[in-house]
């Protein structure tokens, strides 16, 4: 017996077949083709607005769960999902499962002030030229049942059309895959299309995968508000609702609901390098929730005791104060702790995990241990996470240089780490961050960031530039 999507893509071939003896793939090429395209991509930009942004879907029906809403208006239902705030609509097309129609698509595009995805099991390139003559400004591309050459095909097709792609993925291969082709939007669906079962963890684990400057979809298995706020965290740029707002007795309600639970916090905020009594009173203002104090005596921002001492007693309480050591003898970081100077230790020296194993009892439970890795490829993050430390801190090959590493080692390390049955503990970023690239490095989904030079002026930290990076933080 075939699986569900097999089911569903030999359908979709067979009602294509249907459609182009009708009406031929040439005709429909020129009509399409006839068409304005969109400039500037509408989909992509609703997506890009900032914030997780909501899509909406429109359908009647589903194969797991049957009819959902024998009363359909689906004008009213998009109607509604755009005054509640949605940031694009999605409309399924596939009429024997799902119950969709074309129609539905046709009248909702042009009712609706929104982008349109055209829900439809993408299998053959007159799809997509129906999909631009129904409206639409996006359609939906399945990796699974489509071959690279396909996939990179249908992108180019659409984008000649001025249409968006959110080409759909399930694992990390194909999200390699979809990467691959060229896919400027990929998503992750919670719902294996296989079975149907559900992993609401599943976009969450794979968001990493995808790099900064490709947007983020997590699809599927939203339930109610208290799915949304793990999937803000993971950094998704959209998230694709649809049986939890169909089934609502209030949609503009719901959405709104939804909307507000994904007004997550940002990651805490370190910052790092503190050596001047004058730091006190913007550190109080802006409140990180860490300030560090350098121990490393070759360090150019190092401190005394003495001097962090009298910073940590003028500092609101609420900061936390993280000592940053490199090779030191254990008695003197546990000493540190004990005299009340920092909350945290980090470690940017060669610590081994033996030095690790034998520093953790000497310090309070509560009292976490960040080991700083020089990132110079995924193997070193993969490395560092075998050492045993509660958090890795990732910085430049060149700590204090000002310079980013490549973020896309994150991801190719989570994806080395998962194949070898590592677990990569919580992630601080450091190296090279500052206002202008704050926004990009919270998409990462770091627990925290670790600002230092970036937001100094002639090696001095300059509160203007903090409120700037404090700014792009919030």
């Amino acid at each position: 017996m075939p699986d569900i999507l097999e089911l569903l893509a030999a359908e979709a071939k067979e009602r294509v077949a249907a459609a182009k003896a009708a009406r031929p793939l040439a005709e429909v090429r020129a009509a399409a083709q006839d068409l304005d395209a969109a400039t500037g991509f509408p989909f992509e930009a609703a997506l890009s607005a900032g914030g997780l942004s909501f899509i909406c879907e429109v359908k009647k029906a589903s194969p797991s769960k049957g009819l959902i809403a024998p009363d359909f208006p689906y004008l009213d239902i998009a109607r509604d999902y755009q005054a509640g705030g949605a940031a694009a609509i999605s409309v399924l097309t596939e009429p024997a499962h799902f119950l969709g129609a074309d129609e539905y698509l046709e009248q909702i595009a042009q009712a609706a002030a929104i982008p349109v995805l055209r829900k439809d099991f993408t299998v053959d390139e007159y799809q997509l030229f129906q999909a631009k003559e129904l409206g639409a400004d996006a359609v939906l591309l399945i990796v699974s049942i489509l071959s690279p050459g396909q996939l990179a095909d249908y992108l180019g097709i659409a984008d000649s059309l001025g249409m968006s792609c959110l080409v759909e993925a399930h694992d990390a291969a194909e999200i390699a895959t979809a990467l691959a082709a060229g896919a400027r939007i990929a998503g992750v669906n919670n719902r294996n299309l296989k079975d149907f079962s559900v992993d609401n963890s599943n976009a969450a684990n794979l968001r990493s995968l995808v790099p900064a400057g490709t947007l983020f979809v997590s699809e599927s298995g939203v339930s109610g508000p208290e799915d949304i706020a793990p999937i803000a965290a993971a950094g998704a740029d959209a998230v694709l609702v649809g049986e939890a707002l169909m089934r609502a007795a209030d949609r503009v309600a719901a959405l709104k609901e939804l909307r507000a639970a994904a007004k997550q916090p940002p990651p805490a905020l370190k910052v790092c390098g503190i050596t001047r009594l004058e730091d006190v009173a913007w550190l109080n203002e802006v409140k990180p929730e860490y300030a560090g104090f350098i121990f490393v005596p070759s360090s150019t921002r190092a401190v005394s005791k003495s001097r962090a001492r009298t910073i940590r007693s003028r500092l609101d309480p609420a900061i936390k104060t993280v000592g940053v050591f490199a090779d030191a003898p254990i008695s003197e970081v546990s000493d540190a702790v004990y005299q009340g100077l920092v909350s945290a230790v980090q470690l940017h020296g060669c610590e081994t995990s033996e030095y690790i194993r034998t520093l953790r009892p000497e310090l309070p439970k509560n009292v976490p241990i960040i080991k700083a890795v020089a990132v110079g490829s995924p193997q070193a993050i993969v490395r560092a996470a075998r050492l045993g430390a509660d958090y890795l801190l990732l910085d430049n090959l060149r700590g204090g240089s000002g310079q980013a590493f490549d973020w896309d080692y994150i991801a190719q390390a989570r994806q080395i780490a998962a194949g070898e049955g590592v677990a990569i503990p919580p992630l601080w970023l450091a190296g090279g961050l500052h206002p202008g690239n704050v926004e990009a490095a919270r998409k990462l989904g770091p627990y925290a960031l670790d600002v230092n030079s970036g937001v100094e002026t002639d090696g001095v930290k300059d509160p203007a530039k903090v409120r700037q990076f404090v700014a792009g933080w919030r």
